[in-house]
């Protein structure tokens, strides 16, 4: 997994923000001031904290050895997942989604982010 494009999926989320409140060796991202995910960026490969539901996460574990107990976290509410080759892209963005709805289902109404309205047949994207 490549750190760039990692970055740029996590920031394409509605309203997702980077910071390093830990140091410059764990990059946060957040939505309305509220971690979703936490990635290590020195790791080889490459790891990332995500929220998960906690009867879902002890099931990856179960299932996927990539995933494991949140690193320095609430075992009970985060996994640490590792960004390997093996691990289909399709899984880890699939988790990333989990761990940001979480955390969106979480803040006020009016934290939220507002999802783009969507162009009608009537909108002229060239005026």
């Amino acid at each position: 997994m490549d750190l760039t494009r990692l970055r740029h999926f996590l920031l394409t989320l509605p309203g997702a923000t980077e910071d390093t409140p830990f140091g410059p060796e764990i990059l946060v991202y957040r939505i309305a001031g509220k971690m979703f995910a936490l990635v290590d960026w020195q790791a080889e490969p490459l790891t990332i904290n995500l929220k998960c539901e906690p009867e879902l996460a002890l099931l990856l574990r179960e299932i996927h050895p990539e995933v494991k107990p949140g690193w320095h976290m609430n075992k009970q509410h985060w996994n640490t997942v590792t960004l390997n080759s093996t691990l289909p892209d399709d899984l880890w963005q699939g988790w990333v989604h989990h761990s940001y709805e979480r955390v969106v289902a979480g803040l006020p109404k009016a934290k939220r982010p507002q999802a783009p309205r969507p162009l009608s047949p009537t909108d002229d994207p060239t005026l």
